[in-house]
């Protein structure tokens, strides 16, 4: 079987995060970044796919939008064991929002089919940065195809592919036959480690880069221009203040409940 696996670039959470103050985009090249997380999860699954049927009749490609810094967000997928990367890396892509994300995404892996047909399309439930959750709708549509997103647990059978989706007062089970997109959740599997052979594995594997006319797509269709939202004004948040320090002179605990009362915590 043949995956694609979306994944994306995004500023690590537990660092400085900010929007660029020209455009009021996210900043993705003057901060760290890393592999969203939540994509792990769609790695992983598309290598447990694969490894099932013994590897021996399909591959994972991980494909990124994104600047030259996303790169590192198909090595680390690479690093994980897919077989090869594509980057769809191009100056006008800048400030795209879903619409046009999936749009290049759709393209890329049309392009993608055309050397090698591809049966299941997997991403991540989420980004870790936008928290969207659009982009495996407005993907299968533009690909036309079926569908099954927030698998909480997923078995392919032949080319059927059923998964379990957990709602908050129901649990549901949906099918639907390949080709088809496929979300999942972070409670679907516990993504691999990286091993040293993996590492040293991925310098070797192929990763393609292509621009908006490899793909055919037309610059005005993409970028911030083309945007159907943006953010017209940001504010850094303000720093922290110093926090109240309560020295102990036997009355601590009842100035603790004083202050907490204060705050109309308790």
């Amino acid at each position: 079987m043949n995956i694609v696996v979306c994944v994306k670039y995004v500023p690590d959470a537990t660092g400085d995060r900010r929007f660029n103050d020209a455009d009021h985009t996210v900043d993705r090249v003057g901060v760290d970044g890393l592999l969203s997380e939540l994509d792990e999860y769609a790695v992983e699954e598309a290598l447990k796919i694969v490894e099932a049927s013994d590897g021996s009749e399909g591959e994972v490609t991980v494909l990124t939008v994104g600047p030259e810094q996303a790169a590192d967000a198909i090595r680390k997928s690479l690093q994980m064991g897919a077989h090869k990367g594509v980057h769809v890396l191009d100056d006008a892509i800048h400030g795209s929002d879903a619409a046009a994300t999936s749009l290049l995404l759709a393209e890329a892996i049309k392009k993608v089919g055309a050397e090698s047909a591809w049966d299941l399309v997997i991403c991540g439930m989420a980004s870790t940065d936008g928290s969207m959750s659009v982009v495996p709708a407005m993907l299968a549509e533009r690909l036309g195809v079926a569908q099954v997103t927030f698998g909480s647990e997923i078995s392919v059978t032949g080319d059927m592919v059923s998964i379990r989706r957990d709602g908050d007062t129901a649990t549901e089970t949906v099918e639907a036959s390949t080709p088809l997109v496929l979300s999942v959740t972070d409670q679907s599997n516990e993504p691999r480690y990286p091993s040293f052979k993996g590492i040293m594995a991925a310098k070797k594997k192929p990763v393609e880069t292509w621009s908006l006319a490899d793909l055919g797509v037309p610059a005005e269709q993409v970028g911030l221009a083309a945007a159907w939202t943006k953010v017209d004004a940001s504010a850094a948040r303000p720093p922290r203040e110093a926090g109240t320090i309560v020295t102990d002179e036997g009355d601590g605990a009842a100035r603790l409940v004083e202050f907490l009362a204060g705050q109309k915590f308790i």
